[in-house]
């Protein structure tokens, strides 16, 4: 089975842990966020506990900016499971912000050759300094992935979903409005 490294927990990252499951991947997955460990696991992968300072979080559950320590402790518990993966996809985002580099030259350097990096925090930066936003690459054997729009990949999926995200949302509305009336 391949084995699948998830960097960042929020909604893209959960959804590419199940993807990956339901694929028979292998699967950790990493985030800040000490909260997000149940997630983590009830969808099937193993959390990789970094030690995340329990401030990492804001109060609408989104990512903080952590210290330079911490990163750096951070890097080094991960460069051990980035080495070991097939896949890493990479989504960490600090809202308003840069996207974090999580993924250096050297943890790179330490990855097989023929693996992927999915760094979808490409339009942001990207969590690695490799990514080049809107192409792919293939750096020392090591394929990474920049797309800058994911959903334009799949516009019939991505349609479909808004469609349906305005359809409940709309009979939200009639509902509501039936029961004022």
């Amino acid at each position: 089975a391949a084995r699948v490294l998830v960097m960042g927990a929020g909604v893209a990252g959960l959804q590419a842990i199940a993807t990956a499951k339901r694929l028979g991947a292998v699967i950790e997955a990493f985030d800040v966020r000490p909260a997000v460990k149940e997630q983590v696991e009830s969808l099937g992968a193993k959390f990789v506990d970094t030690g995340a300072p329990p401030d990492a979080e804001t109060k609408g559950g989104y990512a903080k900016e952590t210290t330079a320590e911490f990163l750096t402790r951070q890097r080094e518990i991960l460069s051990a499971h980035i080495t070991q993966a097939d896949v890493l996809i990479t989504t960490a985002l600090v809202p308003g912000k840069r996207a974090p580099v999580l993924v250096t030259a050297d943890m790179r350097k330490g990855m097989k050759p023929g693996s992927v990096i999915v760094d979808m925090a490409a339009p942001a930066g990207g969590n690695c300094p490799l990514t080049e936003a809107g192409k792919t690459v293939v750096k020392h054997g090591v394929t990474i992935i920049g797309e800058t729009n994911i959903p334009a990949l799949v516009a019939t999926d991505s349609s479909a979903l808004y469609a349906r995200n305005v359809l409940d949302f709309l009979k939200l509305i009639l509902t509501t409005e039936a029961a004022l009336a």
